[in-house]
C-alpha cells in the first residue's frame, strides 16, 4: 500500500509540475520559420498583424548576429530607420523579450540598410479585446453578448494557469480508485 501511494503522488506531483504554466504569456518567434532576417523577403508588419499579442507574451528573435541585431526604437525612429539612440540592443542571436506594457513596441535591425529592407516590426499590443464593427443597415439583427467586465476578463486571465487543474482532480480520483 506504501509503494502504492508513494507511485501516487510522484505521478501527482509529476502531473502539477508539466501541467502548470510558470507564465501566463505566449511564445512568438518573430517571421516564425524564417526568423528575423533580410533573406526571403519577409513581410514582418503581415507577421504582426496575424497575432494578438497580450502582456507577457514573450517575443523571441532568431538571427546570425554576424549579420543582424535587435533594437527597441521609439516610433519616430521606427518610422525613419533611425537607431542612434535605441531603448535597447539585442545581439545575442537568440533574443527573448517579455512584453510588460500595452500599446506599440517599435524593433528594427540597425545593421546599415537592413530597415530599410523591410526588417522591422511593430508588436502592438491592446489593451482589451477588439469591438465588432456595427452592423449595416442593411444586414440582418444580431443579437451580441455584452463584453464580460474589467474585473471578469481579469480573473479569466489569472485562471488561465489553472485550467489543466479540472484534468489533475480527475486523474487523482482515477488514481485513488485503481488503488
Amino acid at each position: 500500500m506504501a509503494l502504492v501511494l508513494e507511485n501516487t503522488v510522484l505521478a501527482v506531483l509529476f502531473f502539477i509540475l508539466t501541467s502548470v504554466q510558470v507564465s501566463i504569456g505566449e511564445v512568438h518567434k518573430v517571421g516564425d520559420s524564417a526568423g528575423w532576417t533580410t533573406i526571403g523577403n519577409v513581410d514582418y508588419k503581415q507577421w504582426s498583424a496575424t497575432k494578438n499579442f497580450q502582456i507577457g507574451d514573450v517575443i523571441v528573435f532568431e538571427y546570425n548576429p554576424q549579420f543582424h541585431n535587435v533594437m527597441q526604437v521609439t516610433h519616430a525612429e521606427y518610422k525613419s530607420c533611425n537607431a542612434s539612440s535605441p531603448i535597447s540592443t539585442h545581439t545575442t542571436g537568440n533574443d527573448s523579450i517579455t512584453i510588460n506594457t500595452h500599446g506599440h513596441h517599435f524593433f528594427m535591425c540597425a545593421v546599415p540598410g537592413h530597415c530599410q529592407a523591410g526588417q522591422k516590426v511593430d508588436i502592438n499590443v491592446l489593451r482589451s479585446p477588439s469591438v465588432a464593427p456595427s452592423p449595416s443597415p442593411l444586414s440582418s439583427p444580431v443579437h451580441t453578448v455584452p463584453a464580460p467586465s474589467p474585473n471578469a476578463a481579469r480573473f479569466s486571465a489569472l485562471n488561465k494557469p489553472f485550467e489543466k487543474l479540472g484534468w489533475l482532480l480527475l486523474v487523482l480520483q482515477l488514481l485513488f480508485v485503481v488503488s
